[in-house]
């Protein structure tokens, strides 16, 4: 979706972020860390373990409140991480010394390591999403294109603000697609990653020819 990797979104939690609860809540910097996370698979949970295990209680908050383990079964047998007092068990709150924000992220780049090497899957991804169809021959179609509200299902309807929707997100410094390179590279790979690098700087520069209004 070359009109978002071609804009100037970036997350903006903890700098005007509003949260995903059914009010404005700035203040509280949960981001989209309200309901915490759902793993993905074998991989996602072996993954976030490992990362949860090397995280320091100076630089994760809630370590003793996580229990004896960070990730629980919800309802519906799903693999979650905990939540704890309204957002995810690995979100430091405003004031803790460590640093505000996920503790997963805070520790990766720390250590020198990529967040996305650390966080659960759904939440490096985001804002992307990709997406897969098969058309009717046969033919299977790839788009990479922001997480929009909708994707959520109806629990995204009860959102009061959600990033890819607001303009006051798109106040990045550099493209999407330059900030989010390694995102990028890990949903669809280097090849594909480097024909868009090629192709959205010229079309940036492309000139159309000058609007004609039409008659009313």
């Amino acid at each position: 979706d070359v009109s978002f990797l071609a804009s100037s979104g970036t997350g903006i939690c903890g700098r005007g972020g509003q949260g995903v609860l059914a009010e404005p809540a700035p203040h509280l910097v949960h981001g989209c860390c309200t309901h915490g996370a759902h793993l993905v698979g074998d991989d996602d949970r072996e993954a976030v373990l490992a990362a949860a295990a090397r995280l320091r209680p100076e630089q994760w908050q809630l370590h003793a409140a996580a229990g004896p383990s960070p990730l629980v079964e919800d309802e519906d047998g799903a693999t979650v991480t905990r939540v704890v007092d309204g957002a995810c068990v690995f979100l430091n709150r405003p004031g803790f010394p460590g640093g505000v924000g996920c503790a997963l992220h805070l520790g990766a780049l720390a250590a020198g390591a990529r967040p996305l090497d650390w966080k659960p899957d759904v939440c490096w991804q985001l804002p992307l999403r990709l997406e897969e169809h098969t058309e009717t021959h046969g033919h299977k179609v790839f788009v990479l294109r922001e997480w929009k509200r909708r994707d959520w299902g109806e629990a995204g309807l009860d959102f009061h603000w959600w990033c890819t929707d607001a303009p006051d997100a798109f106040v990045g410094e550099t493209p999407a697609w330059v900030a989010l390179r390694d995102e990028i590279v890990e949903l669809v790979g280097e090849v594909p990653y480097a024909l868009m690098a090629a192709h959205l700087p010229a079309r940036a520069t492309h000139r159309l020819p000058p609007a004609v209004p039409l008659p009313p």
